[in-house]
């Protein structure tokens, strides 16, 4: 049995890496943007970010003041668990206190604060079952600059590929420079409302500078990716060549009278934080 107690532990671990330490793909694309800018605003604005980065990770603590919202994705596969549920709320108690981490969840109506980054329907915990015997378990921290600045839409069918081009230029035009940029963006297509932003929220786990398996959606988040960083808001908005760095798209069957579609915003603190978890 996968234990509640190693649960726990693996994913205030995990929690605690996501807010330290930014996965090296993330790193990569905010050195190779660097590189490649010839204005003098946004590569001293990639050059501050860079050494935020390190000054993060050489002093342990969070690279950003927001340390986001608990969401936990999780994959189940054939093995016997312990207390998921408990085991994962139990797991961000603990790391909301000894990272430590900024206490962001409150009552959206009253606005009280949790005090540990627990409340009603928070952590948000995703699972998807697996055939693999095994449990692998993601932290996905998400910041709220960047979070307020998702968009959904319920387009018509038929105003497809170039309808979602459309949508997706106006969203990005629309956060500028709010959600930190250089942004990493997430586009659902199909399924239905909620589950379009949750596949758009997935696509920001997979790693980047690969591309959809599918050379559809390949080509659309190259596309896509051109469309962004053609606009020149740059690095905090404050104009350059790389406003995101990439795209990715995820996709789902949908109802013949729909054409969902989801844009998930992340911030250059794309933090995220995977672990695998056997019965053994």
């Amino acid at each position: 049995m996968i234990t509640q107690r190693l649960i726990t532990d693996t994913v205030c671990r995990l929690y605690k890496q996501a807010a330290i330490k930014l996965p090296d793909d993330v790193k990569s694309a905010l050195k190779k943007a660097e590189e490649i800018e010839e204005n003098d605003i946004a590569k001293l604005n990639l050059q501050s970010i860079l050494k935020n980065i390190s000054l993060a990770e050489e002093k342990s603590i969070p690279m950003c003041q927001d340390t986001g919202l608990p969401i936990i994705f999780v994959k189940l596969g054939k093995v016997e668990v312990e207390n998921l549920e408990e085991a994962i709320i139990e797991g961000v108690k603990k790391a909301t206190e000894e990272t430590p981490l900024r206490t962001n969840v409150v009552d959206p109506l009253t606005r009280v604060n949790t005090g540990n980054n627990i409340g009603k329907g928070i952590p948000q915990i995703n699972v998807e079952l697996s055939d693999k015997p095994e449990l692998e378990i993601t932290v996905f921290p998400k910041g709220f600059g960047s979070e307020n600045n998702n968009k959904m839409k319920m387009l018509l069918p038929g105003e497809g590929i170039d309808g979602i081009k459309e949508f997706f230029t106006e969203s990005v035009l629309s956060a500028g420079g709010k959600p930190c940029p250089p942004t990493l963006i997430g586009v659902g297509i199909g399924g239905s409302s909620d589950m379009v932003m949750k596949l758009a929220k997935k696509a920001l786990l997979r790693p980047v500078g690969t591309y959809n398996e599918d050379p559809r959606l390949e080509k659309l988040e190259k596309e896509l990716l051109e469309i962004a960083n053609s606009t020149g808001i740059g690095p905090m908005g404050l104009g350059g060549k790389t406003t995101t760095l990439d795209v990715k798209v995820e996709l789902a069957d949908t109802h013949t009278a729909g054409l969902p579609v989801g844009i998930c915003v992340q911030c250059w603190a794309a933090r995220h934080a995977t672990e695998i978890l056997r019965d053994e």
